[in-house]
């Protein structure tokens, strides 16, 4: 295929699941950086989605504004921050391809991980475990964030036990994440990726992400959601693989 219609059919496709995360489907927006990785360097189309995802944020900081809890928040962002930094050091010296691999891995044992909690297989931390690990569980937040923006997994570890009530744990982990996708602008700059190219790139797929959030919205009510979150996670883990094939192979 061409590259340039390789690019374009990944980034398409990536939007769009990340709007479509963004208007309901949780955990679809997953699936978004392994296939535009497929098409582009993963560093340059995790900046190309960046600036995406801050402007999805507002959505859900501003619907939730008022339900959030505070001693979360308090305990995982210092851990998120410095999962940034450690994130960009990372990216910042070593090859594209040793951070397809990364991604791949972080891909495969993501949709892995969602298939095992699918079968009821789920692992929790107690609810009162203490805080130093909700600090070492948001430093693995922060940095599989800034490497592939795929911070949930380490930080519902430490905040589904905690039982929040529904509308306090989506506006948490929103507030949580749009902070964090600030933190990683700095990184993301000091890499040099937000070229006149790459925010080109950004601005002519915005119309998209608004269009698949509002169609998220609209259909997260008319599809079997079983069978929908298999399908994206053994998806997930197969792109997984074939990042990590194409590290190994390189």
């Amino acid at each position: 295929m061409n590259p340039d219609y390789l690019y374009y059919a990944c980034a398409i496709s990536a939007v769009i699941l990340s709007g479509l995360a963004k208007g309901g489907f949780a955990g679809v927006g997953a699936l978004a950086m392994p296939i535009l990785a497929l098409g582009v360097d993963p560093v340059r189309g995790a900046a190309i989605m960046l600036p995406i995802l801050i402007l999805q944020d507002v959505v859900g900081v501003w619907s939730f504004r008022h339900s959030w809890d505070r001693h979360v928040l308090k305990v995982m962002l210092p851990g998120m921050a410095a999962g940034v930094g450690l994130g960009y050091f990372f990216a910042a010296r070593v090859s594209e391809i040793a951070v397809m691999g990364v991604l791949g891995l972080i891909s495969t044992l993501f949709g892995l991980h969602r298939l095992w909690i699918e079968r009821g297989g789920a692992i929790m931390l107690p609810s009162t475990s203490p805080s130093w690990v909700g600090v070492l569980l948001g430093v693995a937040s922060g940095f599989t964030s800034q490497i592939a923006h795929a911070g949930a997994p380490p930080f519902q570890m430490w905040v589904l036990p905690k039982r929040l009530s529904r509308d306090v744990l989506v506006g948490t982990t929103a507030i949580a994440f749009a902070v964090t996708n600030w933190m990683k602008v700095p990184a993301y700059a000091a890499l040099g990726q937000f070229t006149k190219a790459n925010l080109l790139a950004t601005a002519m797929l915005i119309p998209l992400a608004v269009v698949s959030t509002m169609a998220g919205v609209a259909l997260v009510r008319r599809f079997d959601p079983a069978r929908f979150y298999t399908l994206i996670y053994v998806l997930m883990v197969l792109l997984g693989i074939k990042l990590i094939a194409d590290a190994l192979l390189a």
